[in-house]
C-alpha cells in the first residue's frame, strides 16, 4: 500500500532552505524525515511549469530529475503532475487572448493559477509541448509510478470562460449535437420570448444578461463546458499513455463540488484520486457519503500504480486549512481516525497534503505534517509516523481487497445543473441535503453504499435510491423500469421527471415515463416554506417510530394502481396518498411525496433493510461506525469511534485486530477516536 505526501521542492532551495554552498540541501534532510514516517511515495511538481520553462521553449527539468533521484536512493516513489494548472507569467502576457473572460466580459488577469480558457488554442498547444517534454525528460525516471493531470480542475469557478474561442467551440458543439438549427430551436424551446436563431453562430453564451437565460440553453452550456474539462484532459492522458504506457494517469477530484461531469472524467483517466475535507467537516456521514460518491465514479476498468482495484486520496489535509473565514486546527487522533475512515471505504493509498508549511505565498499557514522549521517532534508528525508503521501492519491484508455495497443512490450531474438554476418550484431545496438524509440513514446502520448514474447497469444491486431525479431521460427511466422488472427494489421521490434530457417539461404525465412504473401520476405539487408542516398518517404496513411531517414539497399523488402507505394529515389534500408502493414485473417501486425528518429516513431504512434483506456488517453501538472490504479469503471489518469518550462494544465470537496482533471476544473499550481493524479468524500474537 502507498503511504505518503505532497512535496514542493521547489520551494525549499536557498534561500528558503539549504545553504550557498549547497542551494538543495533541504531536500536530503526532508527525505531523511519522510523515510521515518514511513513514506514510500511523493506527490510533485503541480505548480512548476514557470521554473521548468523559464522562457518560450527553454526547459530545465534536471532538478526535478535531481530530487527523483535523491527520492530513488530513498526507495520512494514518485508522482509526477503535470504543470498545466498554473501557466507561467510570460505565456499570459505573450499571448494575453488565454486569459479568461467572465459573464461580465471582463478579463480575469495573470499571476495566479487556473487564469487560462481552456478553450484556448494556444493554451492547448503550449500545453501539450509541456506535457510531451516532461514526459520525454523524466517519463523513463524508474521511480517514476503514475501521473496527476493538472491539480484542482474546476477550481475557484472556472469551470467557464467566455472568450472568442470558447464562442467558437460552443457553436460546434450545438451543430454536432443538433445538427440543424431548427433542431436546436424546437428543444431548446427558444420560440419562448422570441429568442429563436437562424445560424448555429447566432446562439449566445449566457453572459451576464437582464435576466436568466433560457434554462434549456443553459444545461447545454454546463454540458459544454464540462465536455472541454475532460477533453482537456483526454488530451494529457493521450499524450502520456503514448509516451510513459506503463504509467497510470489520474487527477485529483473534489466531492463533486466543481461544475463538471466527474464520472465523465472518470472514464479517461485510469484511477480516481480525490482529495479528503475532513479538516472541513467533522460529521462522520457527511464524509463518507463524499468519499462513497468519489469511489464509485469509476467502478471498472481501474489501473493503479500497485494494480489494486481501488481510489487514490491524493490530498489528505495535514491539520487545518487557510482558506476558512475560522481555519481550526484537526483535534489529536482524529487525522489517523478519518485516515482510516478513507482506507475502510476503499483507498489503496494515502498522500498527505502538504508535506511542510511553505514560508512564502498563499498557503504559509496551512496545515501540514511539518512546521516551517521542518522539526519532527510536533504532534501532526508523530501521528502521520504512527500512521506509516499501521499502513505496512495493514498492506497484505488489505491487498485485493474492495468495498461491496447492495444499496445505491443515484445521482446525475444532468440533474444537479438543472435544480441549481433559479425559479425552482422550491429554492429551499437541496439535492445534496436530500441526498444526505436518506444516506445517513444506511450509514448509521453500517450498511455498505454506492452511487451511480441512472444510466448505469443496476441489476448487482438489491435496493436502488433515486432521489429528485428532476431531470430524467427516456433512457434513464427505461433503465429504472428494467431494474425494477427483473426483480429490484426502486425508491423514489417527489421532484422526479419533471423534464426530460432537453429540459422540457412532459405532456404525458409526471414523473416521466414513469407513471406505470408507480402506478400513479402527481397532478399537482404543492411547496411548503421552512418552518410550515404537513403531516403523514401511516397505514400498518409501514412501521413508525415517531410523528413524521411532510416538508417543503408536497406531491398530490392521483393513484393507478397503487398501494398507498402513507397520506397527508392535512391541507386541502388531507387523505391523499403521500408515499405508496407499486409491483411491476418482479419487483417494487416506492414512490415518496415529500420530504420529512431524519427519523423517518431511519424508519424507511430499517424497513427497507427487512424487505430487502439487507444486513449490517457487525451489531456495534450507533456511535461506531463500522465498514468492510471483502475479498474470498475474508473480510477485513473497520470500527471508528466518532466520540469524544470511550464506547463499550461487545463481541459474541472472537476478533482478531489487525493493528495490535490480539485476539479478543466480549467487553471491549474503544478509546476516543480510536480505530480497530478486525477479522474474523483469530490470530496468535506475533
Amino acid at each position: 500500500m502507498y503511504f505518503g505526501v505532497d512535496y514542493h521542492p521547489e520551494q525549499w532551495v536557498y534561500p528558503y532552505g539549504g545553504t550557498t554552498e549547497n542551494p538543495e540541501a533541504a531536500w536530503e534532510r526532508d527525505i531523511e524525515l519522510m523515510q521515518a514516517a514511513g513514506v514510500n511515495v511523493v506527490r510533485m511538481g503541480e505548480f512548476t511549469w514557470g521554473l521548468c520553462e523559464l522562457s518560450d521553449g527553454q526547459y530545465d527539468f534536471a532538478w526535478l530529475k535531481r530530487v527523483m533521484d535523491l527520492m530513488q536512493k530513498a526507495g520512494i516513489k514518485v508522482v509526477l503532475a503535470t504543470p498545466t494548472a498554473a501557466p507561467p507569467i510570460w505565456l499570459s502576457q505573450k499571448h494575453p487572448e488565454i486569459l479568461p473572460v467572465d459573464e461580465r466580459g471582463l478579463v480575469k488577469h495573470e499571476g495566479t493559477r487556473r487564469s487560462v480558457c481552456l478553450n484556448s488554442d494556444i493554451f492547448w498547444q503550449y500545453s501539450k509541448r509541456v506535457v510531451e517534454a516532461m514526459a520525454k525528460a523524466l517519463g523513463k525516471h524508474p521511480q517514476l509510478i503514475a501521473w496527476q493531470i493538472d491539480n484542482g480542475l474546476g477550481g475557484h469557478y472556472t469551470e467557464a470562460s467566455f472568450n472568442e474561442d470558447t464562442r467558437r467551440d460552443w457553436h460546434g458543439w450545438l451543430e454536432a449535437k443538433y445538427e440543424t438549427v431548427e433542431k436546436l430551436n424546437q428543444l431548446m424551446g427558444l420560440r419562448h420570448w422570441g429568442q429563436v436563431v437562424s445560424s448555429f453562430d447566432q446562439v449566445p453564451m449566457p453572459m451576464m444578461a437582464p435576466t436568466v437565460h433560457n434554462p434549456a440553453l443553459v444545461l447545454d452550456w454546463c454540458r459544454f463546458c464540462s465536455d472541454t474539462i475532460v477533453q482537456f484532459v483526454k488530451m494529457q492522458a493521450d499524450i502520456l499513455h503514448e509516451l510513459t504506457p506503463k504509467c497510470p494517469v489520474t487527477t485529483n477530484l473534489r466531492p463533486l463540488l466543481h461544475r463538471f461531469d466527474h464520472f465523465d472524467l472518470a472514464g479517461v483517466i485510469d484511477f480516481v484520486s480525490i482529495e479528503s475535507t475532513a479538516a472541513l467537516k467533522t460529521k462522520s456521514a457527511e464524509l463518507a457519503c463524499e468519499i462513497d460518491m468519489l469511489r464509485s465514479l469509476k467502478k471498472e476498468n481501474i489501473r493503479t500504480p500497485d494494480g489494486d482495484c481501488g481510489f487514490w486520496v491524493m490530498e489528505q489535509k495535514a491539520g487545518n486549512v487557510n482558506w476558512q473565514e475560522v481555519n481550526s486546527l484537526v483535534r489529536p487522533g482524529v487525522l489517523r481516525m478519518f485516515t482510516y475512515q478513507l482506507v475502510s471505504r476503499g483507498a489503496s493509498a494515502i498522500l498527505f497534503f502538504r508535506w511542510r508549511q511553505p514560508r512564502y505565498g498563499n498557503e504559509k499557514f496551512h496545515g501540514a505534517v511539518l512546521p516551517h522549521d521542518g522539526r519532527n517532534d510536533g504532534r501532526i508528525f508523530r501521528e502521520v509516523a504512527q500512521l506509516g508503521d499501521e499502513m505496512k501492519l495493514l498492506a497484505p491484508a488489505l491487498k485485493g481487497t474492495r468495498v461491496q455495497a447492495e444499496t445505491c443512490i443515484l445521482y446525475s450531474h444532468d440533474n444537479e445543473w438543472v435544480l441549481q438554476q433559479p425559479m425552482q418550484p422550491n429554492k429551499h431545496f437541496s439535492l445534496r441535503d436530500h441526498i444526505q438524509l436518506f444516506y445517513n440513514s444506511f450509514h448509521d446502520r453500517n450498511m455498505a453504499v454506492d452511487f451511480a448514474r441512472p444510466s448505469e447497469d443496476l441489476s448487482k444491486y438489491k435496493l436502488v435510491i433515486a432521489p429528485s431525479l428532476h431531470l430524467l431521460s427516456g433512457g434513464e427511466a427505461d433503465r429504472l423500469k428494467l431494474y425494477v422488472q427483473n426483480g429490484g427494489t426502486l425508491v423514489s421521490t417527489f421532484n422526479t421527471g419533471l423534464v426530460d434530457e432537453h429540459n422540457l417539461a412532459p405532456d404525458t404525465g409526471r414523473p416521466h415515463d414513469l407513471t406505470d412504473l408507480f402506478g400513479l401520476e402527481v397532478v399537482e405539487f404543492d411547496e411548503l416554506p421552512p418552518g410550515e408542516e404537513n403531516h403523514l398518517v401511516f397505514k400498518g404496513t409501514f412501521p413508525t417510530s415517531h410523528l413524521h411531517p411532510a416538508k417543503l414539497w408536497c406531491d398530490l399523488i392521483e393513484p393507478r394502481g397503487c398501494q398507498i402507505l402513507a397520506s397527508y394529515a392535512k391541507d386541502f389534500y388531507s387523505g391523499r396518498p403521500a408515499m405508496t408502493m407499486h409491483g411491476f414485473g418482479l419487483g417494487k417501486a416506492i414512490y415518496i411525496g415529500t420530504q420529512s425528518h431524519s427519523h423517518f429516513y431511519d424508519d424507511l431504512a430499517n424497513w427497507l433493510r427487512q424487505m430487502c434483506s439487507l444486513h449490517p456488517f457487525l451489531k456495534v453501538p450507533e456511535k461506531i461506525e463500522v465498514s468492510m472490504r471483502q475479498k474470498e479469503e475474508g473480510n477485513v471489518f473497520f470500527l471508528l469511534n466518532h466520540q469524544a469518550s470511550p464506547v463499550r462494544i461487545q463481541f459474541y465470537k472472537p476478533m482478531h485486530d489487525y493493528l495490535t496482533g490480539s485476539t479478543f471476544s466480549g467487553n471491549y473499550d474503544l478509546q476516543p477516536h480510536g480505530v480497530l481493524v478486525l477479522d474474523e479468524h483469530a490470530m496468535p500474537k506475533t
